[in-house]
């Protein structure tokens, strides 16, 4: 038996049209999992599906902006009656955007706290009402190494991936007992598109590669790699987990 093997698992994963997420997308469908991808809007489900042409047996694209929450166990119902199962979620739907916490308006506060952190625990919870049931189910949500180190002008940001942490430790405490382990990771900076701009300013890039003492930024692979395990069955005793993979940014 394969304890490694997520062959068959139905996994969803939020924001999944973009950055990380869309790598994840990609990463799974290569470990046979069958992905159920949610995009933000129906503009860009659409574009992910015609993306992903080709790979509809291994993947399934709804659209859902996890910030509204009325929306939320509607699509994981209909989720559930399309697959059957639901037997992962990763919560990597999410925002980042650099603010001095004197410049910091409602706006700004509402808008990442909102999905950081509110969408997550409803998508949670609405996965969990079917995983306990079942008795089995992993969850994983996507932190960053700043909730638990400081980072300049990345108050909210802090706030809301540090209050993720917490959360996964009460949801793991709770749901445990029916089967269902939650944990948390942490990554450092992951060149994608939506973090390119910043990543190619040379400055940057060496201030942030000066904080990491494995000396390189994170990979799609390594998140990869981190969620697979964390899903596995291999994984049963790892719950309410806050796994760092950060190259050492936060052991300095």
């Amino acid at each position: 038996m394969n304890t490694f093997s997520l062959q068959g698992k139905v996994m969803v994963i939020t924001g999944a049209s973009r950055g990380i997420g869309r790598g994840l997308v990609s990463y799974f469908i290569r470990q046979k999992a069958k992905v159920v991808a949610i995009a933000r809007n129906e503009r860009r489900a659409a574009e992910l599906r015609e993306d992903l042409a080709g790979n509809e047996e291994d993947a399934a694209v709804y659209a859902l902006d996890v910030c509204d929450v009325p929306a939320i166990e509607p699509v994981f119902d209909k989720i559930m009656r399309d697959f059957g199962a639901i037997d992962i979620l990763v919560n990597n739907a999410g925002l980042g955007n650099p603010i001095p916490a004197l410049d910091v308006t409602q706006a700004d506060w509402d808008e990442m706290i909102n999905l950081n952190l509110r969408g997550a625990f409803f998508c949670s919870q609405a996965a969990a009402r079917y995983m306990i049931k079942r008795k089995n189910g992993r969850i994983v949500n996507m932190s960053s190494q700043i909730s638990v180190v400081a980072n300049e002008n990345e108050s909210v940001y802090c706030a809301s991936k540090g209050g993720l942490n917490q959360m996964t430790r009460v949801m793991a405490l709770e749901w445990s007992p029916y089967g269902v382990t939650v944990n948390a990771l942490c990554p450092t900076f992951t060149y994608t598109p939506g973090t390119a701009e910043r990543l190619d300013t040379p400055s940057f890039r060496d201030a942030v590669l000066a904080k990491i003492p494995r000396g390189r930024l994170g990979t799609i692979e390594d998140i990869g790699s981190a969620i697979h395990y964390l899903c596995a069955d291999s994984s049963d005793m790892v719950n309410g987990a806050i796994m760092m993979l950060d190259g050492g940014w936060t052991i300095v």
